[in-house]
């Protein structure tokens, strides 16, 4: 069993930057894929970012490629979303998700999932 808690949401202006954090229970936080997802009004979740288990092989939407970074310290159970250039389109909440597996899914066939973060960028 993971439980994962978000952080680090908040309302900001086209252009800033934010960092998400995602903290994991457990002591096989290494054994886990682990993503974000977000979910705007009105759409379906969609994948954002992936990394495996070793840090060694990220995966990333279209849409954000080249301004988001996620990162994770196994060391301290956490995954990162570093997000920069932040536009409109943007705004959702942004979910962390789990999966025992050893390959990044794009879809959300996840395991484990947070309670969501909101993150607002405005114009």
């Amino acid at each position: 069993q993971v439980q994962l808690v978000e952080s680090g949401g908040g309302s900001v202006q086209a252009g800033d930057s934010l960092r998400l954090s995602c903290a994991a229970s457990g002591r096989t936080f290494s054994a886990y894929v682990m993503a974000w997802f977000r979910q705007a009004p009105g759409k379906e979740r969609e994948f954002v970012a992936g990394i495996n288990r070793s840090n060694s092989n990220t995966n990333y939407a279209d849409s954000v490629k080249g301004r988001f970074t996620i990162s994770r310290d196994n060391a301290k159970n956490t995954v990162y979303l570093q997000m920069n250039s932040l536009k409109p389109e943007d705004t959702a909440v942004y979910y962390c998700a789990a999966r025992q597996d050893i390959r990044v899914l794009t879809t959300t066939r996840y395991h484990y999932w947070g309670q969501g973060t909101q993150v607002t960028v405005s114009s």
